[in-house]
């Protein structure tokens, strides 16, 4: 889930570390199938999802945290109508301590609900060093694979074409850029102006001409745009295994971002807090940033109802694609699970129901990964906090082309040498070419692999 990321971008850095120091050690545990395989739920659909084996029935428990867990909660009583023999307990566990609790428990084979909550980013991470500890749910599952987002979709399958499916996307983050419309004004800027990202500087340099405000947040203890630009690109740090930071479409994104800082169009801000602040006081025009953003503006900045807009991202050229994705999560089924066919049946009942979907997004902001919901007339509807823009009808359509991209085992040792490159090119004016080329030589170093010619 991607919609309260406060908390969760304060200890991403810290949980990612620990979480990897336990993963890197070794790929062991998780209860799976002989010789590290994993567990297939087999057969076919039916409708009483019990595959062939009966009524259902057992105790229930799904871990997850924050208002993810509180859309499971709501939605566990209508499913217990239906399976009057199973009992659901949702479990919150809280962001900062789940990827441990997970690890621990896949490592140890033992400790692990039925029904584990990961992101989207993650989930590949796991599976490849624990490939028995989850279920593949590859025949259940592919008669859903059409309905869901393909970026998303891929991070459940463990890479392009896998045949594998260890669980099933939840919601998504669709990218757009989220406007101060009086800062637009006073410069006299056109909102539909902003195709691509040579517009989007040019704005910048007039606004920040105009009114002294900055064009965006960029925080120094992450890579900024750097992981979101190369999406919108259709690539990740990884490609086809490989270490893919010397590519075109990486020294165009670091040399966008150094553009934006050479014009002085970036505020530093750290963390979280600084995000929110920056927005908060108006000192930033913009926001490149997922569907999710809507409920901080809403929560925190209440006050500046009707000021925002929300538009595509601006695309490397005026054809290109116009967005990218942040965040999102899976529901999986660890291979520990004592009722895996409840849990499936479970998972089925939350995220391929469009009324289900549809409900998270009204009253969790959960934004789906399941397509049919986009077209509920729901997402159609006026939004009062943006001057009666239709934005989740934005989202929607930009929802579809999500380029899907590569995750690896390897992301968070990526993550931490991305992040001294970036900087060292935006607050030391280091050149992107050869900043990208040192930290591939540095990536390869630390993993292994191979770098992309």
């Amino acid at each position: 889930m991607s919609t309260r990321p406060p908390r969760r971008r304060v200890v991403a850095a810290g949980l990612a570390a620990s979480a990897s120091a336990l993963l890197g050690s070794c790929a062991m545990g998780g209860a799976g199938g002989a010789d590290g395989a994993p567990r297939e739920l087999g057969g076919d659909d039916e409708e009483d999802g019990s595959g062939g084996s009966g009524r259902l029935s057992g105790k229930l428990t799904v871990w997850s945290w924050d208002v993810a867990a509180t859309a499971l909660k709501r939605l566990r009583g209508a499913f217990e109508e239906r399976h009057p023999d199973v009992t659901v307990d949702v479990v919150d566990i809280g962001y900062d301590n789940a990827y441990d609790k997970i690890t621990v428990g896949l490592r140890g084979g033992t400790g692990l609900a039925d029904v584990l909550t990961l992101e989207g980013s993650y989930l590949p991470r796991y599976t490849a060093n624990f490939p028995g500890g989850f279920y593949d749910l590859a025949r259940r599952a592919d008669r859903h694979r059409a309905d869901f987002d393909r970026a998303a979709w891929r991070t459940v399958t463990g890479g392009a074409g896998g045949t594998k499916v260890f669980g099933i996307p939840w919601d998504i983050g669709p990218c757009a850029l989220y406007c101060r419309t009086d800062h637009l004004r006073a410069a006299d800027v056109d909102p539909k102006s902003l195709r691509t990202w040579d517009d989007y500087v040019r704005a910048g340099v007039r606004i920040k001409r105009a009114t002294g405000h900055k064009l965006l947040v960029h925080d120094p203890t992450g890579a900024g745009m750097f992981p979101m630009l190369l999406q919108q690109q259709g690539q990740s740090s990884f490609r086809d295994g490989r270490i893919a930071l010397e590519t075109p479409a990486a020294v165009r994104a670091l040399t966008l971002m150094k553009r934006l800082a050479d014009e002085g169009l970036l505020a530093y801000e750290k963390n979280w807090d600084g995000l929110v602040t920056a927005h908060k006081d108006g000192k930033v025009t913009t926001n490149p940033i997922a569907a999710w953003w809507t409920g901080t503006l809403t929560d925190e900045m209440p006050e500046l109802k009707g000021r925002f807009r929300v538009l595509p991202l601006p695309g490397f050229t005026a054809a290109g694609v116009r967005t990218s994705n942040i965040g999102g999560s899976t529901l999986c089924i660890p291979a520990q699970s004592e009722h895996p066919e409840a849990a499936w049946e479970f998972i089925r009942f939350v995220l391929t129901d469009k009324s289900n979907q549809v409900a998270m997004l009204k009253r969790e902001g959960l934004f789906p990964a399941y397509l049919p919901a986009l077209d509920d007339p729901y997402l159609s509807e006026r939004q009062e906090y943006f001057g009666g823009q239709r934005a989740n009808a934005v989202f929607a359509r930009l929802a579809r082309h999500i380029p899907p991209v590569e995750y690896t085992k390897d992301d968070a040792k990526e993550k931490d040498i991305t992040i001294s490159a970036v900087n060292g090119v935006l607050l030391h004016g280091k050149d992107p070419r050869a900043s990208l080329a040192s930290a591939a030589r540095r990536l390869a170093d630390a993993t292994g692999r191979r770098r992309v010619a």
